[in-house]
């Protein structure tokens, strides 16, 4: 594609990275990796910001499709009148 669509790396036709020296990661950098993993088809990327102190910090593993969070009122409730 020549649209500006240009990944950084790909591991095992499997994980994408993105890699950033950035002074802090955005929502527009999340929502890019995010852009990538669906167009490549991607399951999981990783958006790498080496421009931090500590690199654990400058992580972030993003998929394709929003995280579900566990929230309690998901679970079924069984009435007592059944």
């Amino acid at each position: 594609m020549d649209c500006g669509y240009r990944l950084d790396l790909v591991v095992e036709g499997r994980i994408l990275l993105e890699l950033k020296s950035i002074e802090r990661l955005l929502p527009i950098h999340e929502a890019q990796v995010v852009t990538y993993l669906r167009l490549a088809k991607l399951p999981v990327g990783l958006l790498v910001n080496f421009n931090v102190v500590v690199l654990r910090a400058g992580l972030r593993r993003l998929t394709p499709e929003p995280e579900r969070t566990f929230r309690s009122s998901d679970l079924p409730v069984k009435s007592s009148l059944e």
